[in-house]
C-alpha cells in the first residue's frame, strides 16, 4: 500500500515513540497528525513542521475536538489511528487508591476507546482503515509493583482483541504492538507518578520503594534488551501497510521470551521467573 496522503492520527507526540512514529511515518509520505496534550508541546511539533494538535485523553471534550478538526482537515478520511499515548503508575496493588487506579485507565484504555470510537464511523463510511494500540509487555504478564499499569494493558488487550473480531470483513485491520523496554521517558514520568500517588512513608513496601526510586531516577537505559523508538515503529509500518497485518507484533527480545513462558510454563514456575524479573521492585 502507498503512504502517500493517507492521513495518520497519532496520539503522545510529544516524545519517545509517538515523536518518533510522527517523524517516520511522515518521511514515508503519510499525512500525519501528531497530537499532544500541553500546548507547549503542540507548538514545538508545529515548529519542526508537523501537522500538530491539541489531544487530552483524560478529557472526552479535547478528544472529540481533536477528531472533529483531524476528519475537516482530512474530509473525514482518516485511515490510520496510532493510540500511544500513556504513562505508567508504579505502586503496589495495596497502596492504588481508586482515583489513582481509575486515572491510570482513563489515560490508558478509556481515552484511547472514546478515541477509537469516535474515528471508526468515517473508517466504515471509507471501507478501509487501520487501528494500532501500543500495548506492553506487561499486556501479557504481570510485574510486582506496576498493577495500574499492567491493569491498563491487560484490559487493553482484551478490549483490542474483541474490536479486531467485531470489525472482521469491514476492511478496517485492528493491531497490537506489544515492546518491551524501549529508550523514552517513560520511566522518568513514573517516578513523577509515583512521588506524587503513594504514600511511601505508610507502606509496608517502603523498603523496596527506595530501591525502585533509585532505579527509576537513573538516566539511560537501565535494563537489558533495551531499544530505541524506532523498533516500535517499524512493525506499525507493517501493521498500517500489510495486506493482512498481524493481530500482534511482538519487540525486544523479552516480549518474545515471556510470550513464549507464558504458554509452556504451569503458573508456580512463571511466577518465579517474573518475581525475579521484576526484583521486587528493584528493577
Amino acid at each position: 500500500m502507498k503512504a502517500e496522503k493517507r492521513s495518520i492520527l497519532v496520539t503522545g507526540c510529544s516524545s519517545g515513540i509517538g515523536l518518533t512514529a510522527a517523524r517516520m511515518l511522515r518521511e514515508r509520505g503519510y499525512r500525519v497528525l501528531a497530537t499532544a496534550r500541553r500546548r507547549e508541546d503542540v507548538d514545538r511539533l508545529l515548529g519542526e513542521g508537523l501537522e500538530a494538535l491539541p489531544l487530552d485523553l483524560d478529557d472526552d471534550a479535547s478528544i472529540r475536538a481533536a477528531v472533529a478538526e483531524a476528519m475537516e482537515r482530512t474530509g473525514g478520511r482518516i485511515y490510520g489511528l496510532f493510540n500511544n499515548g500513556a504513562y505508567g503508575q508504579p505502586g503496589a496493588v495495596e497502596d492504588l487508591t481508586r482515583q489513582v487506579l481509575r486515572a491510570q485507565l482513563e489515560t490508558n484504555l478509556l481515552g484511547w476507546h472514546e478515541l477509537t470510537r469516535l474515528v471508526l464511523p468515517a473508517m466504515r463510511r471509507n471501507g478501509e482503515g487501520r487501528i494500532v494500540n501500543n500495548s506492553s509487555v506487561l499486556g501479557l504478564v504481570a510485574f510486582a509493583y506496576r498493577g495500574a499499569y499492567v491493569c491498563s494493558k491487560f484490559a487493553l488487550e482484551g478490549l483490542t482483541d474483541t474490536l479486531r473480531l467485531e470489525l472482521r470483513g469491514t476492511g478496517i485491520h485492528v493491531s497490537l504492538i506489544e515492546p518491551g523496554p524501549v529508550l523514552t521517558r517513560f520511566r522518568e514520568n513514573a517516578l513523577r507518578q509515583w512521588e506524587v500517588n503513594v504514600d511511601v512513608a505508610s507502606s509496608p513496601h517502603r523498603a523496596r520503594y527506595e530501591a525502585m526510586r533509585a532505579r527509576l531516577a537513573k538516566e539511560g537505559p537501565t535494563q537489558p534488551f533495551t531499544l530505541p523508538p524506532e523498533a516500535v515503529v517499524r512493525p506499525l509500518l507493517r501493521a498500517l501497510e500489510s495486506r493482512r497485518p498481524k493481530a500482534r507484533y511482538y519487540v525486544t527480545v523479552p516480549t518474545h521470551l515471556f510470550a513464549i513462558l507464558r504458554r509452556l510454563l504451569p503458573t508456580p514456575a512463571l511466577d518465579a521467573i517474573l518475581a525475579a524479573a521484576s526484583g521486587g521492585g528493584r528493577r
